[in-house]
């Protein structure tokens, strides 16, 4: 597989921001493999992303850093670079919901993402002998309201030595505190069981079957200090209909939420997604 490049810009808009970039590839012997863009009218914020292979594969750290740089002082844009070997270190948090655990690790172990699963961590003990099954390390610490402070900082001792790039709350039933989010490092990605805004906290089923919705979705966000209002990567929805009760959109929901939650995983590990103000692009 040809090792490439794939950079991430956003910052003001200007004329010749495309040709520029695709100019300074060209310059350095790259060929480009894709780019898109996409310009926010409202904001003026222009957003690319854009990959290629440089001319000499065995330097594309150096390249990397000359390519930052350019985007920086020369077009004044903001630049995440990621390279196409990059293997990111994943953790994921659980409580007892287990279909969204079994459908992240089965799509990396069999080389659908490039990753690897550091880890689990849980406040319960139920998917402790399904990870073991997975030859996956698997921390189980309680949490409750007087020990949740302490909790925390167990676990973000863990992350940190085990070097975690992305943590995935695949049914994790615990709100993370400001001071992990602010102390973590690294994305967290967490998926909710309805289509935000609708029916965000507890039981959103249950809600959504007091009011005879139609329609059932699942959300997955960047997780922030503001509960269940993090930046939108992915969404979907299920049709449902009067015949169906709350165990029915529970079941219809678990379907979703495993499909939604692997679109938005896939699509951070294929360093897609560009988060800015509450918003994300997501570039196909």
């Amino acid at each position: 597989m040809e090792r490439s490049i794939i950079a991430l810009l956003h910052g003001p808009d200007q004329p010749g921001i495309v040709a520029k970039v695709a100019g300074w590839i060209h310059d350095h012997g790259g060929n480009v493999l894709h780019a898109d863009q996409h310009l926010d009218r409202q904001e003026n914020i222009f957003f690319q992303r854009v990959e290629w292979t440089p001319q000499k594969s065995n330097d594309l750290r150096s390249e990397s850093d000359d390519f930052s740089t350019f985007a920086n002082k020369d077009l004044g844009m903001k630049v995440r670079i990621a390279l196409s070997e990059d293997c990111p270190r994943i953790a994921i948090m659980v409580s007892k919901a287990d279909h969204c655990f079994h459908d992240l690790v089965l799509r990396v172990r069999s080389g659908e993402w490039n990753a690897n699963i550091a880890g689990v961590l849980s406040n319960h003990e139920n998917l402790g002998s399904a990870a073991h099954g997975y030859n996956l390390n698997y921390l189980h610490l309680p949490v409750s309201k007087e020990s949740k402070q302490e909790i925390e900082r167990e676990q973000l001792k863990w992350l940190s030595s085990h070097d975690v790039e992305l943590v995935i709350l695949a049914r994790y039933m615990q709100i993370l505190s400001s001071e992990f989010l602010e102390q973590v490092g690294c994305p967290v990605i967490n998926i909710h069981h309805s289509f935000l805004p609708s029916f965000a906290g507890a039981k959103p089923y249950h809600q959504a079957y007091q009011r005879g919705v139609k329609l059932i979705g699942a959300t997955a966000h960047y997780v922030t200090e503001d509960l269940d209002e993090g930046p939108i990567i992915e969404q979907d929805v299920a049709r449902v209909s009067h015949r169906h009760g709350p165990s029915d959109l529970i079941e219809k929901g678990r379907d979703l939420e495993k499909l939604v939650l692997s679109r938005a995983v896939r699509r951070h590990l294929q360093n897609r997604v560009l988060d800015y103000g509450n918003k994300t692009v997501v570039f196909d």
